[in-house]
């Protein structure tokens, strides 16, 4: 790129042609003023407080909008400079309300800084009041729009960086404002509250709606979102101990830039929540009452786990104990946890929450590629010639994904959507791929897949050179889809053959970006459908480069990352699998113990052994499964037939009520540790504030724990074990080494390391055909489960949160309005939805975003009932059913006047 040197303020820089001279004199370090500038948003010029002057010609110039040309000569703080900004200062403070000592934005007003900074005390002109209404009635954003400098920061973030579209400019000069169409409230329009246009706003026009704290909070401190698995960096306020307030951070290079989700931004109230535990209780009988949780000490409580679970590990042997951990907790918690249940209880019965998320079909991923694919960042995704969305709605489950896939469809890369239902990101798709109508109860991704590589092939869309280099078994796999015809595959798929051609056609001769989300991971032919994405990004060359490959929508915050740790009932720290010897032999010399090479129980199985009397002690470590599990009836039974279960929780879920005793530990923001987000990046974080009463961090608890043991290691510190963990796991070798944030490792490659990636030789598997469940007529319905933005998970921690709690979310079924016609069901009806394993009662709302035949059921409400609904089966077994559809009636529940 052509290179042009300029001087400014007699300081002389080279750059490339197009840097704006405000960047060009950041370079140099030379501040300019501004207001409507983000170095995330295109430059706009709408404030003009960053006016520079040409010396060689006297022109002045908005520095922001300006590019650099050969041989300027720019000065940016001349007397006549000074005067124009003072100038624009005075006008927007004369239209500013005098409410600076009552304004939440408090001394972090840009307009109020940039005041003081060019000595602007008193306007010495009339006040121009520009009254707009308060308007507050949604529980997130409170809008003071007479506080409005039409910076247009908001707009643009909303276009730009979310792209939503749900608030843009109205009418002209004086009366202009950013509102939404028809002038409604945010709650009125499509606006999903994830705050980006509160973090930008320079001025207290928006702030965060809360009635427990109204000022600027006292100290900021950086961390890690610990809700889903993006792993959006944090800039939380905190004030007497209490989190008052959620940002993005202001780093640069993190995954989410100047973005959150609503989650993100303001359901963490839910840690300053009454249900919070603060102290560690002990069930036993007491003078009032039977049965009861009792306070207890710490000394107290880690002597009854110790010797509790020691005691029915010698009588019963390793395998009646069970250990359940978190992909909510860090990693250096997780890699104790496992170690723990390994070392000093000689079992391998040991899982965590990920398993939830369709763990069996990543495990196939990363058997066929050697897990190659999880160091892909998801800045690649707008990168990317083509992305291919398959049973994802990341707009829901993990909406900082979807902001990368909307930005990337706005630069002209096609998107092929294929689902069941109408997302957020069909509006978006070059090519639109309707499941809906296939032959089955769930939809066929298999077939799909399979039939548009038999396009693919037969239009020659594949890469020959790839296959030849770095790919073995082609020819029987070509062999399978030349025996695919087009018209049983749009039977099948219930996809019309032109849309099929369509998206062959987009797809052909391209690298495609693969987003995979729980419509496969936890469908009945997840592992089919696993098996015919990689031979399709095999076949297209779409492993190991850049804006390439697959990316898997984790659930959870540390769901990769306590895989990782070995919290797994088949694997040890770094994914080695318990199976080899050598992987084996090397943990047990290290660890100074003997390890079992047989797979332990996972969550299902820790269920059904203690349905059989089989376990019977089971310490549980930040999840709930009495409300994540199917079958949650079932799964409280078999959990009280055990002789003892401790839960280590933050919450008083309906797990820790069952708990013989309960450990008290804290949340991500109040303690340190690390993450692994969905891309592979490892990022480490500290305490912002400390945990309630006496609650203590997991690791820390989990270390008095095997000191009580005799555990002569004594993790006294969280360093020892981040060491331990450097040390012992060749994949994070990173961590904490000289940043924050670093990448892991697969066989020696990181992150970007695209070279190494494609030296591995992959194989083909065979073309398949995955069977069609055939519907039920006693349960004609499709019920589809899935998340909805405002809730999370079983819905413990969002189910805390006021402001979520405010909204007064019913979790409404969805239903077609064919159905509802010919139920003679309305909006707002009360229904009745059964399977063959339970049934919800809840509100029906019509929605045309589904057809005949279908309902949507929202997770994480009512206790997350919608799990009642399904089979509690191993997923990714050959006779499963899955997790994500189920064959349901829908009967209406007349109201009788009493």
């Amino acid at each position: 790129m052509e290179s042009i040197t300029l001087s400014i303020d007699g300081k002389t820089i080279t750059c490339s042609a197009g840097t704006s001279l405000l960047n060009a004199a950041q370079e140099l370090g030379i501040k300019i003023p501004k207001l409507c500038h983000h170095p995330d948003l295109k430059p706009f010029g709408a404030c003009r407080l960053c006016l520079v002057e040409d010396e060689e010609t006297s022109r002045i110039m908005a520095a922001c909008v300006t590019p650099v040309a050969r041989k300027m000569s720019i000065l940016t703080d001349t007397p006549r400079i000074k005067t124009n900004r003072r100038n624009i200062i005075r006008l927007m403070i004369a239209e500013h309300p005098e409410s600076c000592i009552v304004c939440s934005k408090g001394n972090r007003c840009q307009l109020r800084q940039l005041a003081a900074q060019l000595g602007i005390g008193e306007t010495n002109l009339y006040p121009m009041p520009n009254y707009k209404t308060l308007e507050q009635a949604n529980p997130f954003i409170i809008r003071d729009l007479s506080k409005c400098v039409l910076c247009g920061k908001c707009i643009r973030a909303d276009h730009e960086l979310v792209v939503v579209g749900a608030i843009d400019y109205n009418l002209r000069g004086f009366k202009s404002r950013p509102t939404t169409v028809h002038d409604r409230g945010l709650e009125q329009s499509n606006c999903t509250f994830c705050g980006t246009c509160l973090s930008m706003c320079p001025t207290g026009a928006l702030s965060q709606n809360s009635k427990s704290y109204l000022a600027t909070p006292e100290f900021e401190a950086l961390s890690i979102c610990g809700f889903c698995g993006v792993g959006c960096n944090l800039a939380m306020g905190y004030t007497a101990n209490r989190i008052v307030e959620v940002n993005p951070s202001k780093r640069q290079d993190t995954v989410n830039g100047a973005t959150l989700c609503v989650r993100g931004h303001f359901a963490h109230d839910f840690l300053n929540s009454a249900d919070r535990l603060s102290q560690p209780l002990i069930r036993q009988d007491t003078a009032d009452a039977e049965n009861t949780m009792v306070p207890a000490s710490w000394d107290e409580a880690i002597a009854v786990v110790a010797g509790r679970l020691q005691e029915i590990k010698n009588q019963n042997g390793p395998q009646s104990v069970a250990f359940l951990g978190s992909s909510k907790c860090t990693n250096e918690e997780n890699y104790l946890f496992q170690k723990i249940a390994r070392v000093l209880f000689n079992t391998n019965n040991v899982d965590n929450g990920g398993y939830l998320s369709g763990r069996p079909v990543m495990n196939l991923l990363d058997k066929r590629t050697g897990g190659l694919w999880r160091s892909s960042p998801l800045a690649w995704l707008e990168k990317a010639e083509a992305v291919f969305v398959l049973g994802a709605d990341p707009g829901h489950s993990t909406p900082v994904v979807s902001y990368y896939l909307k930005r990337a469809c706005k630069k002209g890369i096609p998107l092929v959507v294929a689902d069941s239902r109408r997302t957020d990101l069909t509006n978006f798709s070059s090519v639109g791929l309707d499941l809906s109508t296939g032959t089955g109860l769930e939809p066929n991704y298999v077939a799909l897949i399979n039939g548009l590589a038999a396009l693919l092939y037969e239009k020659k869309g594949h890469d020959d050179a790839y296959i030849k280099q770095f790919t073995e078994g082609f020819e029987q796999y070509s062999s399978g889809l030349a025996s695919l015809k087009l018209q049983q595959v749009s039977r099948v798929t219930g996809i019309d053959a032109g849309d099929l051609n369509a998206a062959a056609e987009l797809l052909h001769g391209k690298k495609i970006a693969f987003v995979i989300g729980s419509g496969i991971l936890l469908q009945s032919c997840g592992m089919q459908a696993m098996e015919a994405v990689i031979n399709l990004a095999l076949m297209t060359g779409s492993f190991g480069l850049e804006g390439a490959g697959i990316h898997v929508l984790a659930k959870e915050s540390n769901q990769t990352g306590a895989q990782d740790m070995g919290a797994v009932p088949d694997a040890l720290p770094g994914r080695q699998l318990l199976n080899n010897d050598s992987n084996r032999k090397r943990w047990e010399q290290l660890w100074q113990t003997e390890i079992s090479p047989e797979s332990g129980l996972n969550m299902i199985g820790m269920i059904e052994a203690a349905e059989k009397g089989n376990l019977k002690g089971l310490y549980i470590m930040g999840e709930n499964p009495l409300c994540s599990l199917p079958q949650p009836d079932r799964v409280k039974k078999a959990l009280q037939k055990l002789d003892f279960i401790v839960v280590q929780d933050i919450l008083n879920t309906a797990t820790v009520q069952i708990a013989d005793v309960v450990l008290p530990g804290a949340a991500f923001a109040e303690k340190g540790g690390s993450f692994t987000n969905m891309e592979g990046r490892i990022q480490s974080f500290g305490p912002v504030v400390t945990p309630p009463g006496d609650a203590r961090p997991d690791w820390e608890i989990l270390g008095l724990l095997a000191s009580k043991l005799g555990d002569e290691k004594h993790y006294v510190s969280l360093g020892y074990v981040k060491d331990e963990i450097r040390r012992l796991v060749p994949m994070y070798e990173n961590l904490d080494r000289h940043t924050r944030t670093a990448w892991i490792t697969v066989d020696g490659r990181g992150e970007g390391d695209q070279a190494a990636k494609t030296k591995t030789v992959i194989s083909f598997s065979p073309v398949v055909s995955c069977a069609d469940e055939l519907s039920d007529q006693d349960y004609p319905f499709t019920a589809i489960l899935g998340c909805v933005r405002y809730h999370f998970g079983s819905g413990a921690r969002t189910g805390a949160s006021n402001r979520i709690l405010k909204l007064d979310l019913t979790g409404e079924i969805e239903l077609s309005p064919q159905d509802g016609q010919k139920l003679k069901i309305n909006d707002q009806d009360t229904v009745k939805v059964s399977s063959r394993h339970g049934e919800i009662k809840r509100q029906i709302r019509l929605n045309h975003c589904l057809g005949p035949g279908q309902i949507f059921i929202p997770l994480a409400f009512n206790g997350n009932d919608a799990m009642n609904l399904i089979a509690m089966t191993p997923l990714g077994m050959p006779d499963s059913p899955g997790w994500k559809t189920c064959g349901v009636k829908v009967e209406k529940i007349e109201h009788q006047d009493t």
